[in-house]
């Protein structure tokens, strides 16, 4: 301490400040226990000195005008006396007759505040020391805690206590930003429970600050069953999604991939749900989900197995990466520069780049959006797998059912629930506002002919049908047609088409295409910097064809395979010119590319065909069911006739067994069907490729070798 003379007295300064630190000091060193990490005794004695110091600057004033009160009143004795005090030698505070209410109330401020210095501390330090006490008893009992729960069979699940200390631990570490170090905080809890033991044990927060954290904790993030980060983010279940992540994986080996689904399902191939399951013999198709491809292999609908893939809980922590499937979790919001989704959980999951392959939603009738729900309930909006389940159950209970739609899929199951219906009886009604099958792809001839081929699968067709209401009445839905007729049923199936799903456009800003619908997406399918779509929620510019969005199985597989890649670093630009396919049965089949649509002119060859022109036996010389898995690796290398063709052979009248149908667009060919003629379709893909006009297309129908026997 510092003293100086005044008028014969020695006034020492901050004397309160100075007995609190003492007494702090002396308190500190008796109540306060020697903790491990040494960090109890200095937050302690810390907060005292922050408390009295702040004390102290409110009594400061105080202690400054008791002073120089106490220096007036000397110096005014002095004066009075006729003499100067010599030197005290030691320091007097004023007495009671000179300004000693002022001295009296200095006093009992410091002595205060000393006092409730000391009480704070002494409280402080015996609660600290109380929580350390029990910390301490509580890992102790661990052991014995988690071999009970062992021998009763229990889940291991980390305690409630072991959640705390975790949350404390990290609270004392440093954080560094997720995106920096995505792998931080993705290990397993029981990484993290136990402290090392070369380390004392983490300090442990108040209860009510911890339980604030862990609560905001688990509204940011995540359950920890589900990963909070995943460097390659595909949102959507489906053959795009698939293709895409087989694609990473083979330029990424280490790649961790997670796919994010609104399905209970693994992926899985959609065409089989119309085609070759419904002609499976196995009673529990429905339940395997195992199939008779047209060459006589088995085969199931799923691409891989459960095997194929690690859970969503391990996917973090992979050593060589992996695909993970997180099913029945559907993405409900995107945040495109945060570089995370929202999922209808809230939970958040973070990424790096990005796949929306949504795929589409079944379209439906206005008339059976405003009928009651009644008739809703009987009604089938095909798609999934619980569809054909539903469906097929429903078709093994009731007499008669309806098939709204003549394209692909409305045709496909109008066919197959014919077959079926030769044996149970049931009476299958297909029902379109088209002249014939397929109206709107293949033109009026061959659409008529086709129609003829439904009906003998046993199907009863009702064409130029324009369904006005439908009404449930005995047990039975009506369907009123414009034109009066009137068509009774006990079970609908709306096949008129697909919407694809853009949900996630208005949330993430994505560009949405007005004519075709679908994210509008560049030649290498981007949406965005990091993010990619792919499948039919894509519509992308094709530079042959214009800006196109196409709803097809083949389509899926190289537009999804060709987004992995660029979202490893490919950035090719998407040429390929997709096919698909179609199956009217085992006898009837064809593969198509381009822009086919019947408003277009169209020039066709055909010719008679023979016991290998069918689906069937095209399966049976590939290897293959699925056909565009095969054809889709091949290449034309050109489009040269063969040097010695054979004749033309005039097709019988009405009978367009097999041939090649081309659609013209300014006498270019935009589009081609191989009306049961399979393995050309490297061939069809060189002429669209090629975009040059043919003076005689009867020429170019000779590449395909449709004359052959």
């Amino acid at each position: 301490m510092t003293s100086r003379p005044v008028s014969g007295l020695v006034l020492q300064r901050d004397v309160g400040v100075d007995v609190v630190w003492d007494l702090a000091r002396a308190g500190s060193s008796r109540a306060a226990p020697r903790r491990p990490d040494g960090l109890g005794e200095s937050r302690a004695v810390a907060a005292i000195m922050l408390k009295c110091r702040s004390a102290w600057g409110k009594l400061a004033p105080f202690a400054r005008g008791a002073a120089t009160l106490q220096r007036q009143n000397v110096t005014r004795t002095g004066l009075t006396n006729g003499r100067t005090t010599a030197r005290v030698p030691a320091a007097h505070m004023a007495t009671w007759p000179a300004g000693g209410g002022q001295n009296h109330l200095y006093v009992l401020l410091v002595g205060a505040t000393c006092v409730g210095g000391a009480i704070y501390a002494y409280r402080t330090v015996k609660g600290d020391q109380r929580r350390y006490q029990e910390r301490i008893a509580e890992i102790s009992s661990r052991p014995h805690r988690r071999a009970k729960e062992a021998t009763a069979g229990l889940h291991a699940e980390p305690p409630a206590q072991e959640v705390v200390a975790t949350a404390v631990a990290e609270s004392e570490a440093p954080v560094d930003p997720p995106s920096e170090e995505p792998d931080a905080r993705s290990a397993a809890p029981s990484e993290t429970t136990q402290p090392p033991q070369d380390e004392p044990a983490a300090e442990e927060a108040p209860a009510e600050t911890l339980a604030e954290e862990a609560a905001g904790r688990d509204s940011a993030q995540p359950s920890p069953a589900l990963p909070w980060h995943a460097p390659y983010l595909l949102i959507g279940g489906g053959t795009a999604s698939f293709a895409a992540a087989r694609s990473i994986r083979a330029r990424d080996p280490g790649a961790r991939v997670l796919i994010v689904t609104d399905e209970a399902d693994l992926p899985y191939m959609r065409p089989p749900l119309s085609k070759e399951l419904w002609f499976s013999d196995d009673p529990a198709v429905t339940d395997t989900l195992r199939f008779k491809q047209w060459n006589g292999k088995e085969r199931s609908i799923y691409f891989q197995p459960s095997s194929f893939y690690i859970t969503p809980e391990e996917l973090s922590n992979a050593e060589n990466g992996g695909v993970a499937v997180l099913t029945s979790k559907k993405v409900v919001h995107m945040d495109v520069r945060g570089n995370k989704v929202k999922l209808d959980d809230d939970a958040e999951i973070s990424y790096d780049k990005c796949l929306i392959a949504t795929g589409g939603v079944p379209r439906n009738l206005q008339v059976l959006d405003r009928a009651g729900d009644e008739v809703k309930s009987r009604t089938t909006l095909f798609r999934k797998i619980d569809d054909f389940r539903s469906l097929d159950k429903v078709s093994r209970n009731i007499k008669s059912i309806t098939v709204i739609g003549g394209g692909f899929l409305g045709s496909e199951l109008a066919c197959a629930l014919g077959r079926r219906s030769q044996d149970s009886g049931l009476e299958v009604i297909q029902m379109f506002p088209e002249k014939g099958n397929m109206g709107k792809v293949l033109p009026e001839y061959l659409s008529n002919w086709t129609t003829e081929k439904v009906k003998t699968e046993g199907v009863k067709v009702i064409s130029e049908a324009l369904v006005k209401s439908v009404t449930c009445k005995d047990d039975q839905l009506e369907i009123k047609l414009k034109d009066g007729r009137l068509v009774k049923t006990d079970h609908i199936v709306a096949a008129v088409g697909l919407e694809p799903n853009v949900d996630l456009a208005k949330s993430a800003g994505l560009e949405v295409d007005s004519d075709f619908g679908g994210y509008r997406v560049n030649a290498e399918l981007q949406a965005r910097s990091n993010i990619w779509v792919a499948g039919d929620a894509a519509c992308f510019y094709d530079i042959r064809l214009g800006r196109r969005r196409v709803e097809h199985h083949d389509h899926a597989v190289v537009s999804g395979r060709l987004a992995g890649e660029n979202m490893t670093g490919a950035n090719k630009p998407y040429w390929h010119q997709s096919m698909f396919w179609s199956d009217l049965g085992p006898d009837v089949g064809y593969e198509a590319i381009g822009i086919v649509d019947s408003s277009l002119p169209t020039v066709g060859v055909f010719a008679k065909a023979t016991a290998k022109d069918t689906p069937k036996a095209a399966t049976e010389k590939s290897g293959t069911g699925i056909r565009s898995e095969s054809e889709t690796e091949d290449v034309a290398s050109s489009a040269a006739a063969p040097p010695t063709p054979a004749p033309a052979v005039a097709a019988p009248k009405d009978d367009y067994g097999k041939g090649v149908v081309f659609y013209l667009r300014d006498k270019v060919v935009v589009g081609i069907i191989l009306w049961n003629v399979f393995n050309r379709m490297p061939i069809a893909r060189k002429i669209i490729k090629d975009g040059e006009e043919h003076a005689d297309l009867n020429e170019v129908a000779k590449l395909f070798n449709i004359h052959e026997d």
